[in-house]
């Protein structure tokens, strides 16, 4: 069972309080006991979508500690969907299987290791082609469950924030498509800001062109903060670990260092700065 619509809980923290701004957490990471709450957004439509195709198979990509290879294996498990899981680096291939890759072969996604080089065009028609060839027909779903269908169904998410009361909701990102959804589901005057989980990464073109595909259009109440990337996808250091274990301890909540610890990070760091003014209410998704 899904819990949707998730909770929204008033953050008790110093920090904001003495810059006058309210912080809500959006408890997206509750929605769902094995897939994280923005991976079941974005994967129950594409699920939806392979059954309507007469597919029985889900393929899609990630890096080796990828949650959304897990999520995809339990939530393929869940709707009865086989499962093909293409990995970034074939130098993985016959090793001991990490701990996240274990969990998702463990719920029956076949792993299938890819060549960095390769990798690089892995949607391209042919790389796809060969893929299908080897594993035979299936829906292609791009890295993150970020396409149209995902976006769509991160649109209930800025709904049901729309309700919140917040001037300003944020979320971490890492392909552009829960941002995406939530933006376009936002009340009017409610804007969004997203903090690049990644360094370097074209994510506003990226979240762009994300929009276009599912609603034909751009949105314009959202911007992407860059400034707490902490060295990119996969990177953390002492501060943010710190700054994490710190949380855990003052509010029994364990953030996810790859994302949410740095876009509350970020979140707490634009306090007094002119990023969230004296008096406004912000909300913060934590995806899990």
């Amino acid at each position: 069972m899904s819990g949707v619509p998730s909770p929204l809980q008033e953050l008790t923290d110093d920090r904001p309080a003495v810059a006058g701004v309210r912080l809500l957490l959006k408890r997206d990471d509750l929605i769902h006991p094995t897939v994280p709450g923005n991976k079941w957004r974005k994967l129950l439509p594409n699920l939806a979508e392979a059954r309507a195709a007469g597919h029985d198979t889900v393929l899609t990509f990630g890096g080796a500690y990828s949650n959304h290879l897990r999520a995809t294996a339990a939530a393929g498990r869940a709707a009865g969907l086989r499962t093909v899981g293409v990995v970034r680096g074939d130098e993985l291939r016959g090793r001991p299987l990490n701990a996240s890759l274990a969990q998702a072969a463990a719920w029956g996604m076949e792993l299938d290791f890819m060549d960095r080089a390769t990798w690089r065009a892995r949607m391209s028609a042919e790389v796809v082609a060969g893929l299908l060839h080897r594993h035979g027909p299936a829906l292609v779903v791009p890295e993150g469950g970020s396409n149209a269908a995902g976006v769509r169904g991160c649109v209930a998410l800025g709904r049901e924030l729309a309700e919140s009361g917040a001037d300003v909701v944020c979320c971490s990102v890492g392909t552009g498509g829960t941002l995406a959804g939530l933006a376009s589901g936002l009340a009017p005057g409610q804007r969004a800001v997203g903090f690049a989980a990644l360094k370097h990464a074209p994510l506003e073109a990226e979240t762009e062109a994300l929009q276009l595909a599912a609603f034909g259009r751009r949105t314009p109440n959202w911007r992407i903060d860059h400034g707490s990337h902490f060295g990119g996808y996969g990177r953390t250091t002492p501060e943010l670990v710190a700054f994490a274990a710190d949380f855990e301890e003052r509010h029994g909540i364990r953030l996810d260092l790859g994302y949410e610890a740095k876009a509350l990070h970020g979140i707490l760091a634009g306090l007094g700065t002119g990023a969230f003014r004296r008096g406004s209410t912000v909300a913060l998704v934590l995806a899990g």
